[in-house]
């Protein structure tokens, strides 16, 4: 497994759109893994191959809730002695999926997007959906997706088709945006 580089805003290649998977192989499985790594080191709750320079159908997502039950475990990540909640890993893989019905209903969620950091907007997509789409093996499953993992797929399922978060935004939030991560740039 390895930590790959995030390509970021403006990069062209995120404004590719991925072909579908037609190969299930140790390949498609090295890629997933160092997805994983990838988004956990970021850190995010989603990924899109295209993101990692890689233009497949390939999306990985780990909501990651924090588990009520568990000890808080002990951290010292800045030399100091904190107490955080562990969560629980739940990685999912989605090959070539699709969305079959998406809800009438709008919801709407802050965004973020680590092809776009430190920005966030809220933005209104469908409520629920239901996927179809394939494992690892290529097995096909179709599964109705509510609240925050409805809005993780389709935010991950756009970068597919070469669109940002960004791009749901009005022009003027967009370029407030762009404007304000090109400030955090040069402050870096």
């Amino acid at each position: 497994m390895a930590i790959r580089e995030i390509l970021e805003v403006p990069d062209p290649r995120l404004k590719t759109v991925s072909s579908p998977v037609t190969v299930f192989d140790a390949e498609l499985k090295t890629l997933v893994a160092d997805m994983f790594e990838t988004m956990y080191d970021a850190p995010g709750i989603g990924l899109a191959a295209i993101q990692v320079g890689v233009p497949s159908r390939v999306l990985v997502i780990d909501l990651q809730p924090d588990d009520p039950d568990a000890e808080p475990e002990e951290c010292h990540h800045d030399g100091h002695k904190h107490f955080h909640q562990p969560t629980i890993r739940q990685p999912r893989v989605f090959v070539n999926p699709e969305i079959l019905d998406p809800a009438d209903e709008l919801a709407t969620y802050q965004e973020g997007c680590l092809s776009v950091p430190e920005i966030y907007a809220d933005v209104d997509r469908p409520a629920t959906c239901r996927v179809r789409y394939q494992d690892l093996d290529g097995k096909v499953h179709e599964e109705d997706m509510t609240g925050l993992m409805a809005t993780c797929i389709q935010h991950e399922m756009d970068h597919l088709e070469g669109v940002l978060f960004i791009d749901h935004l009005s022009r003027l939030k967009r370029q407030m945006a762009l404007k304000k991560l090109q400030k955090l740039r040069q402050a870096a």
